[in-house]
């Protein structure tokens, strides 16, 4: 076991426990909230709850170290490489994969796929992360880029920090979203009472997301989605919390009977455009990909009721 006692810092005053622990000792939001699901945290010896505020005192913090996840080259079926240069790959992500190895994952990432095609990138950021500037959940398919040198991620991370990044999405949502085009501004934070799930919160982070309906179907809508921020699981929350789920998506409340019809195990949810300025000559790229086979197979479904 580790641990750490120490005076709560004036800057983490109100924070939330969760995120004071992540920035004082360097953890993951996910691990500390482990760690304060556990019992871990004591504030003047009364045990914090994530959802705790901070207050001026006595901070005690006990845990177990976790061992690091490594990368394990491997060879992923459906996994493609749009674009290389002496910069960057951008890759077309199959669902299924993670964008990097994770405690409690076990499955196929983004590194491990590079490593196994025989790709190197930038040795930048923590070691299971190298190269990473961006992620795409599990269950999400479609375009990411992975920095190859040292100054590619560096302008990439901080592209994407200053939203200088277009993020296209296309999702198919149930019903018809009202109006047809618009702009959804709604906080993102975890969910109060599940550890797997974001939510709409109060105290979420700021997170915007653009919409424009390409096609509307019986009981569907297809929509084109511009992301202006980028928080975890966006899209699937801010559509769920319009009562328009992505199909598919059992996670946030769609209808299962509906992704049985459509023969879905995922969201449809895919990143089909990407573009920034490239690292090295300065001038804008874009890169755009199709949709895979499940999402086409069940938006010709949903095109036929």
């Amino acid at each position: 076991m580790e641990s750490r006692a120490m005076p709560v810092p004036d800057g983490l005053v109100g924070d939330r426990a969760d995120a004071a622990l992540a920035r004082l000792l360097g953890f993951s939001r996910t691990f500390a909230a482990e760690v304060l699901e556990a019992g871990g945290a004591r504030l003047d010896g009364s045990v914090l709850q994530k959802s705790d505020r901070m207050r001026p005192g006595w901070l005690e913090v006990e845990w177990a170290p976790r061992l690091e996840p490594t990368i394990v080259p491997q060879r992923v079926p459906g996994f493609a490489v749009v674009h290389d240069d002496d910069d960057i790959i951008v890759i077309d992500k199959p669902v299924g994969v993670a964008a990097h190895p994770a405690t409690g994952w076990d499955g196929p990432t983004v590194l491990g796929a590079l490593a196994g095609a025989g790709y190197r990138v930038a040795t930048s950021g923590a070691a299971e992360r190298a190269g990473i500037v961006h992620r795409l959940d599990v269950g999400t398919s479609g375009l990411m880029v992975v920095a190859k040198s040292e100054r590619a991620y560096s302008a990439l991370k901080r592209a994407f920090h200053d939203r200088e990044v277009d993020k296209i999405y296309h999702a198919a949502v149930q019903g018809h979203p009202d109006p047809f085009s618009g702009t959804i501004d709604a906080p993102v934070g975890r969910h109060p009472s599940s550890s797997w799930k974001f939510a709409v919160t109060a105290d979420g982070k700021h997170a915007v997301t653009h919409y424009d309906t390409l096609e509307a179907m019986p009981r569907a809508t297809l929509l084109e989605i511009h992301l202006e921020t980028g928080r975890t699981h966006q899209i699937r929350v801010h559509m769920a919390a319009q009562r328009h789920p992505c199909v598919g998506d059992l996670l946030y409340g769609a209808d299962p009977v509906l992704a049985q019809r459509v023969g879905l195990e995922r969201q449809w949810l895919h990143a089909v455009k990407l573009g920034f300025r490239h690292p090295a000559s300065l001038e804008y790229v874009q890169f755009e990909t199709r949709y895979p086979d499940d999402l086409q197979q069940a938006l010709d479904v949903l095109r036929g009721d």
